[in-house]
């Protein structure tokens, strides 16, 4: 097991990054290097970052890269929110994904807490 495989807000991470990825392939053609691109990759980095950030000494440094993760779930759930209002992905979709950004996002928060609490 890699290390950041422990951490439960990577594993939630993870499951966003694939999910938004599965739900964009949907979107259209003409979104491919807008909307698309920028929710896939806010939501890559979500996970990318935990995994950076785990590797690096200290608990400073880490949670640097989570307050990262944690502004890139921010940007995912804002672009979700976008997407749905011009309707760019149906009820359903929307709400599944945007439960996965939620408990990404309060668990990417808790590790980052628990991470300052070591100091």
């Amino acid at each position: 097991m890699r290390p950041y495989e422990r951490f439960a807000a990577w594993k939630e991470c993870h499951v966003l990054a694939r999910r938004v990825y599965e739900a964009t392939t949907s979107f259209p053609k003409h979104e491919l290097y807008g909307l698309t691109s920028q929710l896939r990759r806010a939501a890559f980095s979500a996970a990318a970052n935990i995994v950076e950030g785990s590797s690096r000494r200290g608990s400073a440094e880490f949670r640097r890269f989570l307050d990262i993760s944690l502004g890139s779930l921010s940007e995912v759930g804002y672009t979700l929110r976008f997407v749905r209002e011009v309707e760019l992905l149906a009820q359903p979709a929307w709400a599944e994904l945007d439960r996965q950004q939620q408990r990404a996002h309060y668990l990417t928060w808790k590790l980052y807490e628990s991470i300052a609490k070591q100091r």
